[in-house]
């Protein structure tokens, strides 16, 4: 029984090694050859996994440490009999806590108050709901749009066009997929009131990088096309920037590798139900105000240093994300 791992997930070396063979490669680094004679991968979202990667191995199972599955090709694993197994929802306070950086930051920037502001949250699934909520407590008006749970659920969610006519402020925390990408393009940015500032921490790809730089809307983004190659001229004009660590909180990153663990564990019928790395504190999620909020959140995380880093020395982007210091949920 052999593993292949992405070396970058945390917590996780010594953890497999009493039932399978483990090799800790970097992401970009597993290719054909070294999934040739692997049983399971245990990967992030620099690894691509399609027929070019996997035709003729005999890996069975994928599980990946990230809520998206867009770097996979699902349909083609279906088709040929392999698991693929996702973290959905494990960084969503994390997530949650840099859109709260992001805010604080926002308005001591531009002297305003949640009660200024009403809030377009696109996608309300794990972090978007999550978002919603505390938003709303702080005193944002909240405006909410997710077309498929709307069609599921008729839960009172607007349209699109509807949270982009209204917010100063819209923040995307959806999918990737083809009825996602490049969401974002002229038509919709063209929609906008030229003051609408972005706010994106779900995939880069939702956002098309030549319609928005050529907009001039303003913009923070977690997330970027072509990373870790990103636009140094949609860089230079973002708001803030940060080299896609939105979710990498220490118990985010804790959840995704348990789940990982989880799910490797009951494919091959492993006795690891229940594991979760001893190293870290889970989450205690609590309500926060908004001036404590304030108060703290920069002792938490700096994301104007953060930011300031990323625009200096933009060709560091990777290594900036791969050695980031998680950060602990404190809310």
């Amino acid at each position: 029984m052999k593993i292949l791992i992405d070396r970058a997930i945390p917590f996780l070396r010594g953890v497999l090694e009493p039932w399978a063979t483990t090799v800790y490669l970097s992401g970009d680094a597993i290719g054909p050859e070294e999934v040739r004679d692997a049983d399971a991968l245990i990967i992030r979202t620099r690894t691509r996994c399609d027929e070019r990667l996997l035709d003729g191995s005999r890996v069975r199972f994928i599980a990946t440490a990230t809520i998206g599955f867009d770097h996979i090709d699902t349909a083609w694993c279906a088709a040929h009999g392999i698991e693929v197994n996702t973290a959905v929802g494990c960084n969503a306070r994390g997530v949650l806590q840099w859109i709260a950086a992001v805010l604080v930051r926002l308005s001591r920037r531009q002297g305003w108050r949640p009660a200024d502001k009403t809030l377009g949250v696109i996608g309300v699934g794990h972090v978007g709901s999550l978002v919603a909520a505390y938003a709303a407590a702080w005193g944002f008006r909240v405006l909410c749009c997710d077309p498929p749970r709307e069609a599921r659920e008729h839960l009172g969610f607007l349209s699109l066009e509807e949270v982009a006519r209204q917010a100063d402020l819209l923040t995307f925390h959806t999918p990737l997929d083809r009825s996602t990408r490049h969401l974002v393009d002229t038509r919709f940015l063209s929609s906008l009131p030229p003051t609408t500032q972005l706010i994106n921490s779900s995939r880069g790809e939702v956002v098309d990088t030549a319609a928005l730089l050529a907009s001039g809307h303003p913009c923070v983004l977690d997330v970027w096309e072509h990373e870790p190659q990103i636009d140094r001229r949609l860089l230079d004009r973002a708001l803030l920037a940060t080299p896609h660590i939105a979710g990498y909180s220490e118990q985010g990153k804790a959840n995704a590798t348990a789940l990982s663990v989880a799910a490797v564990a009951r494919h091959f019928g492993w006795p690891l139900a229940g594991w979760y790395p001893p190293e870290v504190r889970p989450s205690m999620p609590r309500p926060i105000s908004w001036q404590e909020l304030c108060d703290t959140i920069g002792d938490y995380f700096d994301i104007e240093a953060q930011s300031r880093q990323l625009k200096v020395h933009p060709e560091t982007f990777e290594a900036m994300r791969n050695d980031y210091p998680y950060r602990p949920e404190y809310f």
